[in-house]
């Protein structure tokens, strides 16, 4: 009992001596912590927009017969680079052909009883000033004449129509392009304006991409472009399904004048020079578009930005006094691994990016500069942000 007792009157002992000695350590528990720093600085940023979209042709055209009848050939290869105006498919022209033939005759047999009519108008209209025959006579001439000049001109363009329909027997390429599959083979049998087309054509170098925004997004853009540089060729870089880079950059052509009242959206179409081929209509994109430089951008290490339980982004800053601020920011975007400050932040403040957990506003802290590793182009891909 007694060693018992002597024990715990020493461990008594021992602990107020500690807190004696902790006592007479002055400034122990307020000694300032150690962060890390990055001094923000402004700098030129090309801002871009990421959209979807999808690769057409910048021209289409579906090849219709204009005629009916039987295929007799088809002249080109599927797949092949076609010419306008080279012939595609041959109709059996037999029936055009009589057809024109008959025509012709008929023509020509008006032509020949024109003439005859003509002289004989002619005699009467002498005789007649010779009293030779009557007015009524000469009247009668004249009007048969008058009728087989009309006649000739009636047979004249049917002849021309019976010609064109022979020529349309020729399906001919309405455009230049590559010509795709063909729906039909020699011996199938086509109608004139039919709602199949036999095969169709596209231009595929240059080619578009359709992109669509929303009308949110569009006002945010233009409000980039009023505050940056905007560029008088806009560029634009796709992302291939693969997830690889197109090896051309295109432009951007023109923007839609509306917004799609039932999607709330914009299109945008841009044009790439294709001439490998690689782009193909019907593809789906992901597309970068310039939308000008910020010369005075502030941008952030994602590290140094928190967000608190509503959302919001955070910063700390180190003051002149060497104490913590805690600052509300409004970030745009992300440019590389740095979030673009659109407020909150000046250049020339210290911002906290490391030891951010063991601080808080009005906390005195040591800073140590941290390097910047691998600064950021100025031009990196902007997606949205708050």
């Amino acid at each position: 009992m007694l060693y018992k007792k002597l024990f715990i009157t020493g461990l008594v002992i021992l602990t107020v001596s500690c807190d004696q000695k902790n006592a007479g350590m002055p400034g122990m528990d307020s000694m300032p912590a150690d962060v890390g720093v990055v001094t923000l600085k402004s700098e030129s940023v090309t801002l871009y927009s990421e959209l979807s979209g999808r690769v057409t042709g910048t021209m289409v055209s579906d090849v219709r017969p204009q005629v009916g009848g039987i295929i007799k050939k088809r002249l080109f290869t599927e797949g092949d680079e076609v010419q306008a105006g080279h012939v595609l498919y041959q109709i059996d022209p037999a029936t055009y052909q009589a057809s024109y033939d008959e025509a012709v005759a008929q023509m020509n047999n008006a032509i020949a009883v024109v003439k005859s009519s003509k002289l004989k108008a002619e005699r009467y209209a002498a005789l007649l000033r010779e009293k030779g025959v009557t007015r009524q006579d000469a009247d009668d001439a004249e009007a048969t004449y008058q009728q087989n000049v009309a006649s000739v001109a009636q047979y004249r363009a049917a002849a021309q129509s019976a010609r064109l329909d022979l020529e349309y027997t020729q399906i001919k390429a309405p455009i230049s392009g590559r010509i795709g599959i063909s729906s039909v083979t020699p011996g199938a049998l086509v109608t004139a304006s039919q709602t199949d087309a036999l095969a169709t054509i596209r231009v595929l170098d240059p080619i578009y991409v359709d992109l669509t925004q929303s009308s949110t997004q569009l006002l945010k853009l233009r409000k980039q472009q009023r505050s940056g540089q905007k560029e008088e060729t806009v560029p634009v870089t796709v992302t291939l399904e693969d997830g690889t880079k197109y090896q051309h950059v295109g432009k951007l052509e023109l923007a839609e004048v509306s917004v799609d009242e039932s999607t709330g959206t914009v299109t945008l179409r841009a044009v790439f020079p294709n001439q490998e081929h690689e782009l193909l209509p019907g593809m789906y994109v992901r597309a970068a578009v310039s939308q000008g430089v910020r010369h005075d951008a502030i941008l952030a290490p994602q590290q140094g930005i928190t967000r608190d339980a509503k959302g919001d982004a955070i910063a700390l800053v180190v003051g002149k006094d060497n104490k913590v601020e805690s600052r509300q920011v409004t970030t745009e975007g992300v440019v590389g691994n740095k979030w673009l400050i659109t407020s909150g932040l000046q250049a020339g403040e210290r911002l906290i990016t490391e030891g951010t957990g063991k601080v808080q506003a009005g906390m005195d802290v040591k800073t140590t500069e941290v390097g910047s590793t691998a600064a950021n182009e100025a031009s990196s891909n902007v997606t949205g942000g708050k």
